[in-house]
């Protein structure tokens, strides 16, 4: 007998340099999801710190994630009762890397970091490895952002028995590119769900910063490459979605 499980992702602000504030909104949302009956909930690409390329700014904002303050952040996380997948800024032996989470009751779980790094984002090294994570019975894999536009990256997770590609973004844009963009997001994305017969979740940051928008955008595909949910463009919300496992 097939199990499903409800899957939440969300379309947050735009938060930089402010740790605090980005945990604000992951508690806020992780709760409203709780309160749907989701398992798991997705975040957007370095969401904690911001998506910081510039190498001082990165390097000022980046977490160890063996450090106490990530210790002391997990802790603010401890009553969050949804698996929560979030982007951070990762330090690590010297070096930075573009990593989202699995937390899971204020325990790191695990974490994946992207391994398809855009021209823009040198300051960070590319990740090695496809770990797939378990929420309450369904089994799921994370490609952050630019990596689904590359099938080999979905297929990894997909050869490991996964049902779900988790995708954090964020695509915070200049307004020209914002629009070339809009919908090609998730044409792509449903490439990658029709290809390998999973669901795809993506999560992304809204808003306006200087001469930059971004659209969103935050949604549900299914394994036929269909959005079934999504955030309207340009607005802060949440999708809520019953998958099968």
């Amino acid at each position: 007998m097939k199990r499903s499980v409800k899957v939440a992702s969300c379309q947050v602000p735009e938060v930089r340099e402010n740790v605090d504030e980005a945990i604000s909104w992951i508690v806020k949302y992780a709760e409203r999801a709780e309160s749907a009956g989701a398992r798991l909930v997705c975040f957007p690409e370095c969401f904690l710190q911001g998506y910081l390329v510039q190498e001082e700014l990165a390097r000022r904002n980046a977490i160890d994630v063996t450090s106490a303050a990530f210790k002391s952040l997990l802790k603010r996380l401890a009553k969050v009762k949804p698996t929560i997948v979030f982007g951070m800024i990762e330090a690590a032996a010297g070096s930075l890397f573009n990593t989202a989470v699995v937390i899971d009751g204020g325990q790191l779980i695990g974490s994946y970091r992207k391994t398809r790094l855009l021209s823009g984002e040198s300051i960070f090294l590319p990740g090695t490895s496809y770990p797939v994570f378990d929420a309450g019975g369904l089994k799921f894999g994370i490609n952050i952002c630019w990596d689904t536009n590359f099938p080999e990256t979905a297929a990894a997770i997909a050869a490991q028995g996964a049902r779900l590609i988790v995708c954090p973004a964020n695509n915070m844009m200049k307004r020209q590119n914002a629009e070339k963009w809009k919908y090609r997001h998730n044409e792509i994305r449903a490439c990658r769900a029709k290809e390998t017969g999973l669901w795809l979740i993506s999560s992304d940051v809204t808003g306006i910063r200087g001469d930059s928008v971004a659209l969103g955008p935050t949604c549900v595909i299914d394994p036929g490459g269909r959005v079934v949910a999504q955030v309207p463009l340009m607005e802060v919300g949440m999708v809520v979605e019953l998958i099968s496992a």
